[in-house]
């Protein structure tokens, strides 16, 4: 029998379709899809508002207001330094979670793991702390008389089933925090422009470009881990840009379209699991109809870094800069005061300063915002923490994938909130200051550490045309360099980390 010949007259079956992927790093490769249409450039709310709630926090109270009562508002250029190296990340963080739909985390991890590894356990070291809850409770107190741990304690178990009752918790954190911020900026305005002066206003902006003013105590073992530190926290401080990507993921920026959203546990419970991909997606960088499609997206979160972020958290600082000026002239001990170790002396002066204007009343609203500042904070790390190791355990942990990803949420929520209530209950004696404080030198490392994975995932795991250009790469690099750089400086010449 001939079998050779009989075959040849079976008709042959048409290839199989072979996907087109991109692949990038050592995982699974990215199948290729369409980029969704991108809305239009300017807009009011979107997941950069996360990041301003994140950013207009503890360092924009706290700690720049003490750099100025201090040295003066020349000082604050280092501040204008800072926020606008964190609005260059802010863009380089989205050009990847847009482009693939992953978090930055899955792009640690496509170059080499251990480098994912070390922010999950790097986020945990840094976040289980309460700190700008507490500060926020300590000015609840001040009001109310109500102790800091006890309200701190309430308002954990309150985020805590607030985020379990919801259906889809980005939607409605989006704009709740939206409100908060915008009630923010509008009452610091206005209570700054009736305690300043136009020669304290003048004096803010020139600080602002006064480059090279760094007074001889500043170089100091006391204050330049502080100043080191405050740079740091002018904006969003530590891996908070790197969650960033995972709330633009859930808000459908770009490929994130591609990507189910995380849901809170009542929906998880009722509904069916997300089916979340194994892998984020990449359109084709080939198609000029497609490019054209990211340039769009692009705009879009242009608009949002340069308005949105850097422009509210300017005029938020600008605010607080104005207050710390007014309270020097009211309380002019006050620098002396905290140069002599008293940390909360630059908030009860700027509301000394507010009650000045008229009435106690405003110094009780001062206080009243420093308490929102820290909701406001909370809200957005206790999100971001939770989606971020959840992000990281769903993908990475074995096992991880039998529960769904809003379960590892709730997961870590919870978790953050029973440590954070044994902390609060049990911890460090020196109260809210204490525990902020200890954020600083691991948020420090981390950013320094993230400049440098961002480098590596946007130049290596994307396809040429839509990698950054020499200069947001120098930027980047420069950030890199100026983060490690300071923090090791401050352990070398000073044995101390930043604070």
């Amino acid at each position: 029998m001939d079998v050779t010949s009989k075959t040849s007259e079976v008709p042959e079956e048409p290839a199989a379709v072979t996907e087109k992927v991109w692949k990038a790093g050592r995982l699974e490769p990215m199948p290729i899809r369409k980029l969704p249409d991108a809305p239009p450039s300017m807009h009011i709310l979107g997941p950069t508002v996360f990041l301003v709630a994140l950013g207009v926090g503890m360092g924009e109270s706290y700690m720049w207001p003490r750099l100025v009562l201090v040295f003066g508002p020349d000082i604050r250029w280092l501040f204008m330094v800072g926020v606008t190296l964190q609005a260059f990340v802010l863009l380089e963080m989205a050009r990847y979670a847009m482009a693939t739909g992953e978090s930055i985390f899955f792009g640690a991890a496509r170059i080499f793991k251990p480098l994912m590894w070390f922010f999950y356990a790097a986020a945990i070291l840094i976040y289980m702390w309460p700190g700008h809850l507490s500060a926020g409770a300590a000015a609840f107190e001040e009001i109310t008389g109500i102790p800091w741990q006890v309200t701190a304690c309430v308002a954990l178990v309150f985020v805590g089933v607030l985020f379990s009752l919801l259906s889809v918790i980005y939607n409605f954190l989006e704009k709740l925090l939206g409100l908060l911020i915008g009630l923010l900026v509008v009452g610091t305005s206005v209570i700054a422009a009736i305690v300043g002066s136009w020669d304290d206003l003048g004096r803010t902006l020139s600080g602002m470009f006064a480059v090279g003013f760094f007074p001889h105590e500043a170089m100091t073992s006391t204050w330049f881990p502080v100043v080191v530190g405050s740079i740091a926290f002018a904006g969003p401080s530590g891996m908070q840009q790197m969650w960033y990507t995972l709330q633009l993921r859930d808000s459908g920026a770009g490929m994130g379209a591609h990507i189910p959203k995380i849901r809170g546990l009542r929906a998880s419970a009722s509904e069916e699991a997300e089916s979340m991909p194994s892998r984020g997606f990449m359109f084709d960088t080939e198609d000029p109809a497609e490019m054209a499609k990211w340039k769009g997206w692009r705009k879009w979160v242009t608009f949002d870094a340069i308005l949105l972020f850097w422009g509210i958290t300017m005029l938020v600082t600008i605010s607080f800069t104005v207050l710390a000026m007014s309270a020097a002239r009211e309380n002019p001990n006050v620098g002396t005061l905290i140069e002599g170790g008293d940390r909360e002396a630059a908030l009860k002066a700027m509301s000394d300063s507010f009650a000045s204007a008229g009435s106690p009343i405003l110094g009780t609203l001062f206080f009243a915002f420093i308490a929102l500042i820290g909701l406001n904070a909370t809200l957005g790390l206790f999100d971001s923490f939770s989606r971020g190791q959840a992000d990281m355990t769903y993908y990475f942990v074995p096992g991880a994938k039998r529960f769904s990803m809003s379960r590892l949420y709730a997961g870590f929520l919870w978790g953050v909130i029973l440590f954070g209530i044994l902390i609060l209950l049990f911890g460090p004696a020196d109260g809210p200051a204490g525990i902020l404080d200890t954020l600083a030198f691991l948020s420090t490392f981390a950013m320094g550490a993230y400049c440098i994975v961002l480098l590596l995932t946007n130049n290596r795991l994307l396809p040429k045309k839509i990698r950054p250009g020499p200069v947001r790469n120098v930027i980047i690099g420069f950030g890199a360099v100026f983060y490690l750089g300071m923090l090791f400086y401050c352990l070398f010449r000073f044995g101390v980390a930043v604070g």
